[in-house]
């Protein structure tokens, strides 16, 4: 009787192991890393891609950019040197759906905020209105965080073939000229490398959770 259990329990215990060792595998292939993809023209619809950019298919990346932030300061592609980045495009007086993407860019400036890789830059639509003070203000009311959200002002055609050429990030053609309005929605991931990695709607709340999902599946390639 007493050998029956001992055996019992010897089975028990290979059974166990066995057991946690098929658990860890199913769990490992489940959660197997996927990287974000690395967007290019080709693979975004034509409704958001300059016409002369829309078969690109690779190396496609964020243009040089010299604009002037809420503070006055300088800001060029390499203040977001090696940074993971967030950028929207607003302005100050839209009543519409600015304010709830501020909104929702602020709560992503709390949930990053002690994580020195991650950034965060929103370019003013209507730079002629969005001075450097009105910038200020704005800033001020919405909480930012001079440290890791720069408000920018600047040269209206450089900020339009940003979003066009650069951001994929727009629904219309246009010039960058005085009747030009450019309106969007879009959230872009950017990369270290200066790669698009996702959009996602800044006005929808679930869409900002994923985009703080994405950024932790992004920081995972910087691991390996």
């Amino acid at each position: 009787m007493l050998s029956f259990f001992k055996d019992y329990k010897i089975f028990a215990i290979v059974f166990g192991v066995i057991s946690i060792i098929i658990i860890c595998l199913i769990y490992s292939t489940l959660n197997v890393y996927k990287p974000l993809p690395i967007y290019q023209p080709a693979m975004v619809s034509t409704e958001l891609v300059d016409s002369t950019i829309q078969h690109q298919k690779k190396y496609h990346k964020i243009a040089d950019f010299s604009l002037v932030n809420q503070n006055g300061q300088t800001i060029t592609q390499k203040d977001y040197q090696d940074k993971i980045y967030i950028a929207d495009f607003f302005f100050t007086t839209c009543q519409t759906i600015c304010p709830i993407m501020t909104n929702h860019m602020a709560i992503i400036q709390k949930e990053i905020i002690s994580d020195d890789d991650i950034l965060l830059l929103s370019h003013s639509v209507t730079p002629e209105i969005d001075s450097v003070d009105q910038l200020k203000r704005y800033a001020l009311k919405k909480g930012v965080n001079d440290k890791k959200w720069n408000l920018v002002t600047g040269d209206k055609k450089e900020i339009y073939k940003l979003a066009r050429k650069s951001y994929l990030a727009v629904k219309d053609n246009g010039d960058g000229g005085s009747f030009d309005m450019i309106h969007t929605e879009n959230f872009m991931l950017i990369d270290k490398k200066r790669q698009i990695r996702g959009f996602y709607d800044g006005t929808n709340p679930e869409e900002i959770g994923r985009l703080l999902d994405d950024i932790k599946i992004l920081k995972r390639e910087y691991k390996k």
